[in-house]
């Protein structure tokens, strides 16, 4: 399902890697599952990641390891990334369709939410 690459990555430019975008049911604090409606039910949304690197002319007011908000859509296919400390899911995001940031995971209760 992933590309695979071996060792490691670093974005040239301005561009953005984010990990840990989360697709599919999620589950909130008190354990309320909230599942992936893929769209149908409560419409195409953002989506929430975290910064893993930031090329060398980025100068976002975020850092790496802040949280990201992207708009629906706007990041690539994954990449599955084997390193040192093992494998993650990275992918770059388009810069201009960030629409905020905060230094600590989300609440992600709020998805599919009124």
């Amino acid at each position: 399902m992933y590309n695979i690459v071996k060792g490691n990555l670093r974005p040239i430019k301005d561009k953005v890697i984010v990990t840990d975008m989360h697709f599919g049911e999620q589950t909130t604090q008190a354990g309320i599952i909230i599942k992936d409606d893929d769209g149908t039910n409560q419409g195409i949304h953002p989506r929430w990641a975290k910064v893993w690197a930031k090329g060398p002319k980025n100068e976002d007011d975020f850092q790496v390891g802040d949280w990201v908000l992207i708009a629906h859509g706007r990041w690539t296919r994954g990449i599955k990334l084997e390193t040192a400390d093992g494998e993650i899911i990275v992918r770059m995001i388009d810069n201009n369709d960030i629409l905020m940031a905060n230094h600590e995971k989300p609440n992600d209760a709020w998805v599919g939410t009124e």
